[in-house]
């Protein structure tokens, strides 16, 4: 478990389950997490990538649950998706529920990530990619110090058209802890 101001980090538990899916499926989460098509997602999916994440994770990848400090309330997800182990580069993915969204979970989920990350892991960089549809998501990572790196055009075909995708890079050297 690593802890934030407003956060921890936990690993998953059986009893996310149906929290997990409720959550990704309200407005606009599940469009915000891959560039695949937006299939809804089942229970039993859900439930393999909770008892897949409860196991001891194998190389780089992580998965954790976020969790208010204040509440104790399961809020959203994080996690390594993928680490290159030769440039020692991880590939992050986040999510906040809507309801928490705006009230620093995800800033200090990010923030707590990274310090995991940079300090645990000794990874020297961190990537991420949202689509342009979610500028929320952009701002957010550019307070912490990420810094765009590219841009695949009309990458995304969400809600009728299509929409960049923004790849973004962060340096330890360039991480913004505030």
């Amino acid at each position: 478990m690593f802890k934030g101001k407003l956060i921890k980090l936990r690993s998953y538990k059986e009893s996310d389950t149906e929290t997990v899916l409720k959550l990704i499926e309200e407005e606009g989460i599940r469009s915000n997490l891959s560039p695949t098509a937006i299939f809804p997602y089942s229970y039993a999916s859900e439930k393999s990538f909770i008892d897949m994440s409860m196991k001891m994770p194998e190389g780089h990848t992580y998965n954790f649950a976020i969790e208010s400090l204040e509440s104790g309330e399961y809020i959203g997800g994080c996690g390594i998706n993928k680490y290159l182990n030769r440039e020692r580069i991880a590939e992050i993915g986040i999510f906040i529920a809507n309801e928490h969204q705006g009230k620093g979970y995800g800033k200090d989920s990010l923030i707590t990530l990274c310090n995991f990350i940079f300090d645990e892991i000794n990874a020297r960089k961190v990537m991420l990619s949202y689509f342009s549809f979610n500028s929320k998501a952009g701002n957010l990572y550019k307070k912490i110090g990420f810094k765009e790196e590219g841009i695949h055009r009309e990458e995304i075909f969400r809600h009728g058209k299509y929409y960049d995708r923004i790849y973004m890079g962060l340096f330890k050297s360039e991480f913004i802890k505030d």
